[in-house]
């Protein structure tokens, strides 16, 4: 998951206090995310986590594909395999990559979750009482608006470099691979 837009890392990343986060919007330099962990080991934390998007890139290379088939989107995936190679070569610490399964990647749902399924699935059927067709349902806190489906599919939200949440990322001491704090 994140083959173009690193959300859910960025979420997940932020969520677990992971010490790295890579992310398709911002390319990594391995040896920066190296550094980064090797300096919170040495001020005394005992082990690191890395959160990585299917979509991390390194600085002037390309993502990672598995595999192409002809007339398919390329099979994506491979870049956690890689940096935990690197990062285990580059720091000398035992290194293992976890991917997450779709079990995992779902999770008990929260009190929050349930309330946003009910919530979206009464104002989708709002909508069709109301004779609206082709939109999507979303959350735009306060509201549910209803968002026409060709402007939600317009174009690709992607994680803005200096968004908030990238902002108290740094703040919190995690890297993103690019040598900014």
């Amino acid at each position: 998951m994140g083959r173009n837009a690193g959300w859910i890392a960025l979420h997940s990343g932020l969520a677990g206090r992971a010490d790295a986060i890579l992310i398709p919007e911002i390319p990594y330099e391995i040896e920066k995310v190296a550094a980064h962990l090797c300096r919170k080991h040495t001020e005394g934390k005992p082990y690191s986590l890395v959160v990585v998007a299917e979509g991390a890139k390194p600085a002037g290379g390309d993502v990672t594909v598995r595999r192409r088939d002809a007339g398919r989107a390329d099979r994506l995936g491979g870049v956690g395999e890689t940096v935990t190679a690197q990062l285990q070569e580059l720091t000398g610490k035992e290194s293992r990559c976890v991917i997450l399964g779709h079990l995992l990647r779902g999770g008990s749902p929260t009190a929050i979750d349930r309330i946003l399924g009910v919530t979206f699935g009464a104002a989708a059927i709002h909508a069709l009482s109301m004779g609206m067709d082709g939109v999507m349902v979303a959350l735009n806190p306060p509201r549910i608006d209803f968002v026409p489906i060709q402007q939600a599919i317009a174009h690709l939200k992607l994680v803005p470099p200096d968004s908030d949440f990238v902002v108290v990322s740094r703040a919190l001491d995690i890297t993103f691979g690019d040598g900014e704090q």
